[in-house]
């Protein structure tokens, strides 16, 4: 018996291609790390705003460098079975303690390129007669 399982073994072993092999793969989460940020919440910010009402709007920032006071630091990171899906990046500057710029992947919309106006829609055509 014993003979036979460890021949099983090494045949099923010895099989490249054998799909049964894929099904001991590990289980990877889908993980998301960081502050979600999106366009719609960067539109909100204003120059002049305070470090105060920044983090009402955004969140405590990821990373607050001791030696950069004047800058915080906003990723996020979506993983989706262990491959990076989605990354975003915001850096805010201060100067004073006031908002002063705004740099990385998401920016307001007003300091985005302006996109092309979208074509007007063809107008609906009339209904096809009835028999």
């Amino acid at each position: 018996m014993r003979v036979l399982l460890i021949a099983l073994t090494l045949a099923i072993a010895g099989c490249s291609g054998v799909p049964l092999l894929n099904v001991f793969k590990p289980y990877k989460i889908d993980i998301q790390q960081g502050n979600y940020v999106d366009q719609e919440t960067v539109a909100k910010l204003q120059a002049g705003m305070t470090r105060s009402q920044v983090r009402y709007l955004l969140g405590t920032p990821l990373v607050a460098d001791p030696f950069h006071a004047e800058r915080w630091d906003y990723v996020y990171l979506f993983n989706k079975a262990g491959t990076v899906t989605e990354y975003r990046r915001v850096i805010l500057l201060f100067k004073d303690n006031k908002l002063e710029r705004i740099e990385g992947d998401v920016v307001p919309a007003a300091a985005a390129p302006a996109a092309k106006p979208a074509a007007k829609p063809a107008a609906p055509a009339a209904p096809a007669p009835k028999p």
